[in-house]
Formats: structure tokens, sequence, C-alpha cells
């Protein structure tokens, strides 16, 4: 057995048929007579645990012990600290190199059983149960899919909880697997922090926060985090004026393998406003039909699986299609897209009908409406508009209604009483906002997916 030792010390245990209890001995009553008399603080009732002498033995430390402890192992031996902790002399010999006596195989057995043991506690220790793993990823399932009936603020808060929830745990495992399944739902939670942070406003927040998810979902190797990211950070973009960068970075979330109908969809309306934005009408509307027209019956674990805010419906579809057409000035094609959402989110029930896709569709309706000068239909519209919760009026609706006030002080309308009434509850319907309350809300956001 003294070839497969890895300390000096291993195999001088080894030559003297000792076990723990036969080791600790000898090094107590060593230890009294190094520090007989002495003072020293440390010095009194030196003894050795069982778990110490089986890594004393078997090599594991990595710096000598204690000095007090080395004085002691040095009188013991008779050999100096550094030497009895590295590798044996090549070609060591002793009684242990000879077959084992029954007795030392008995012992050599239970110290191999007790460091199994020992070891197998602390990989243990270091892994996380299936229950806890579980309930986070419930938890951030939950709410993504509860995102539509919370107040961005709420989603912030809960998912700022999340991600640190996904960060302490995994500190705490070294297993490999759930390793990256708390990547994912860091990712997860990173993303609805971004996507909370646009919708108050924090345009630089989101951005920030929509790249850690990409990194989370890039580390984790989960391409529809990256894609659902790519598309955030493109729509960013947009909202900053750089609708060209906008086009770069959803062109490279598109790119990604393992991506479903619904994660394409959502792409190509962001890329159809991106267009619209550059004002290249034939790219935005081949893009838009596109985006309809996107059916192979692919899915992936992001988009269709946790899905809610994740996902991409189709009355947001529409309501996004419809804000685009109102950048290529086709008035028409806005008004039936959002009159569609609208109709389709009626039929939803009331747990799953959003109030921030539809006070954008009223509001994108009612522009369609003015264009067309039927101030009329438009104020009817715009009550769609005044129901929507304080909480809820995110940044993407409260830029629509700053469009309609604008359309409002156009030649047709000067002079109208129901147009000033309308401008001023517009005005109202801002300053009582979440991003006006939050302070969030000094940037100069454009149409939104």
């Amino acid at each position: 057995m003294t070839s497969s030792a890895k300390t000096l010390l291993k195999v001088l245990v080894q030559q003297r048929q000792w076990r723990y209890a036969d080791f600790v001995r000898a090094y107590e009553r060593t230890a009294g007579q190094v520090f007989k008399g002495s003072s020293k603080p440390g010095t009194r009732n030196l003894t050795v645990s069982e778990p110490q002498f089986r890594r004393w033995t078997a090599g594991k430390v990595t710096t000598l012990p204690s000095t007090e402890a080395c004085q002691v192992l040095e009188r013991l031996f008779g050999i100096d600290a550094a030497t009895l902790f590295g590798p044996p002399p090549t070609g060591a010999v002793g009684r242990s190199s000879k077959a084992p006596t029954p007795y030392d195989l008995e012992s050599e057995i239970a110290m191999t059983a007790r460091d199994a043991a020992d070891e197998a506690s602390t990989a243990a220790a270091q892994s996380l149960s299936d229950t806890t793993l579980d309930q986070l990823r419930d938890d951030v399932t939950s709410l993504a899919r509860r995102y539509t009936s919370l107040a961005p603020f709420d989603v912030f808060r809960d998912a700022k909880l999340l991600r640190e929830q996904a960060e302490h745990l995994r500190d705490r495992t070294q297993v490999p697997a759930q390793r990256q399944d708390l990547l994912i739902i860091a990712g997860q939670a990173c993303a609805l922090l971004s996507t909370a942070a646009f919708d108050l406003g924090s345009l630089d927040g989101a951005v920030r926060l929509a790249r850690s998810a990409a990194l989370y979902g890039e580390t984790a190797r989960f391409d529809a985090l990256r894609a659902y990211a790519g598309g955030s950070l493109a729509i960013c973009a947009y909202f900053a004026g750089r609708p060209s960068d906008a086009v770069r970075l959803v062109r490279t979330a598109q790119s990604l393998g393992g991506l479903g109908d619904i994660a394409r969809r959502r792409l190509l309306a962001i890329e159809a406003r991106a267009y619209g934005h550059l004002g290249d009408h034939a790219r935005a509307e081949r893009t838009l039909r596109a985006s309809v027209n996107e059916h192979a019956d692919l899915r992936d674990d992001l988009h269709d699986d946790t899905a809610g805010e994740f996902g991409f419906t189709e009355e947001r579809l529409l309501m996004s299609n419809g804000t685009t057409c109102l950048l290529l000035q086709d008035g028409a094609g806005a008004e039936t897209a959002a009159q569609r959402a609208l109709t389709l989110i009626s039929s939803r029930p009331p747990a799953r009908q959003s109030a921030s896709v539809r006070g954008k569709a009223a509001a994108d309706l009612a522009t369609a409406q003015l264009l067309r000068q039927d101030l009329d239909g438009a104020a009817a519209t715009l009550e769609t508009v005044w129901a929507v919760p304080r909480e809820k009026r995110v940044a993407g609706l409260l830029e629509r209604t700053g469009n309609l006030r604008a359309t409002l002080t156009a030649t047709a309308f000067r002079g109208s009483q129901l147009a000033a009434e309308l401008g001023e509850r517009i005005e109202d319907f801002g300053r009582l906002s979440a991003p006006h309350q939050l302070g969030t809300s000094g940037w100069q956001p454009a149409l939104e997916a």
C-alpha cells in the first residue's frame, strides 16, 4: 500500500500499522513532551481529529499545519514537516510494502470507507435539492405569466429578488446542471427586470439589464433567452433614435438557433418597426407580412413554455404592427390592426387581458381616426385609454398619447373645444403615470413593440 501513498507521512503511518487511535495517542504523548512546562497559548492538550488525520495522510493539505503541530510531528518521526507532507521518496519500502496483514487490510478498508463517506457528504453539501430549484423555476415562470396583471414596479421588485436568490443558490452548488439551471433562472429574472425598467421609463437601465440577460443566456447556452434579450435591445435602440442599430441587433437575434415561431414573430415585428423608423417602406411592409405568416410549427422553452411576458400573443402582434403602419403613414392599415387587437383582447378571459396592450392599441386607433379627421371617433376610443390604471401607464403608452397630443394641434382641429379638452386630458393622463411619478419619464421614446 506504500506505493499508492501520496505523502511520506502516510508511508510512515502504514509502516507502524497505526490506526487513527494509535496515531493520536502517540501524537498527544509527544506533544506533552515537546511543550512540557510551556505557557505559550495553544500548546496545552494538543490533539488531532480523525478527519484532520485522514487529510494529512491523504495529502489533502495545501499548506503546512500550525507551527506547534509541525514541531510535534518532527519530534515524533524525526523528519522535518515539509518532507513529511511531501511525496514519499522513490523506492521507499518498509513493512507496508509487503502484502498487508489482515489487521492492516481491515484498517485500510475502514479508513477508505470513512474517507468516502466524508467526501460524499462534502459533495452533497455542494448541491441543492430539486425542490428548491423547482420552486425558484416556478416563481420566475409565475412572474412572467402574471406580468400583465401587475404594476411594472411590482414586477421589478419581485424579479430583483428572484435574480438575487438564483445567484445566492448558484454559489451553493457545484453541480453543473444545477448551475446552468440557475443561470437561466437568473437570466429570465434579468430579462423581466429589463422589461419592467423600460415600462417605467428607464431606458438606460433597460439596456444594461437586457445586456445582462443576454450574457446569462450566452453563459448558459440558452439561445432563446439571448434572442429575447436581443429583441429588447433592438427596441431600446430605436427608442433611443438608433433604428439602424435596432436592425443589426434584431438580425443577430434572428440568427440564433432553436427559436420557435413566437420568438421569430416577435423579432420580425421589431424589425418591421425599425424599418418604419428608417423610412424604408418596402422592407417594413415585407417584414410585416412575414411576421403574420410565420407558421413553421416550431417551439422553444422560453417563448412557448414559460410564455407570459416572454410570449408574443396575437393581439400584441396586431398592436405592434398597427403602430408600424402609423410610422408608414398607413392610417387605414393601422386602424384595421388596432381594431382587431382590441376585439381579440376583449375575447380573452379577464386575467389574460393586458391593460398595457389594450391602451396602446386604443391610442393607435385614436391616432388613425384623427388622421382621417374623425375627432368624435377618437374621443370615444380614448375612453379605453383613460381607463388604464395609473400604475400601468407605461412608457410606450405615454409615447402614443404624446403623439396624439401633437396630432390634436393639426390645422384641422384648431379652434375645436373637444380637441382642446382631449389635449388637456392627455397631459393629466401622463402626469399621473408611474414613470412621471417615479421621475423616470425624462427620455423621449419612439413607438415601441
